[in-house]
């Protein structure tokens, strides 16, 4: 499995677990100039932007040591970029972050839901 087939897989794992999660799916992978939106879901009212990172080993350490504050950025301001896009800047919204991990047959290993991440 490629690096791309890897990061699909992670994100497909993502959102089966977010819908069990009783999220709604909106997009998957939204783009805009600053960026790319993996996830965007929404419960309870509230959107979700969602980063997952997806790894197939620890070497370069855990996936969600990999979301630093310069990504955090520019999630935030591709947030901003997709609520006005889609008329939903009155909405309240939260960046999780997911962190998958697969072994090298591409099964799930481990996933955990980091909520809220983004200080503002």
């Amino acid at each position: 499995m490629n690096r791309l087939g890897v990061a699909r897989r992670g994100e497909q794992l993502a959102g089966e677990f977010l819908e069990g999660a009783g999220y709604v799916l909106r997009h998957r992978n939204w783009r805009c100039p600053r960026g790319e939106i993996d996830l965007v879901a929404e419960k309870d009212g509230r959107l979700v932007i969602v980063e997952v990172k997806t790894r197939r080993s620890q070497e370069f350490g855990s996936g969600e040591d990999s979301v630093t504050s310069r990504k955090l950025a520019n999630l935030e301001h591709s947030a901003w970029a997709y609520l006005e896009a889609h008329g939903l800047l009155e909405w309240s919204w939260q960046v999780d972050v997911i962190a998958v991990d697969l072994d090298s047959q591409g099964r799930l290993m481990r996933l955990d839901h980091l909520q809220d991440v983004l200080q503002r």
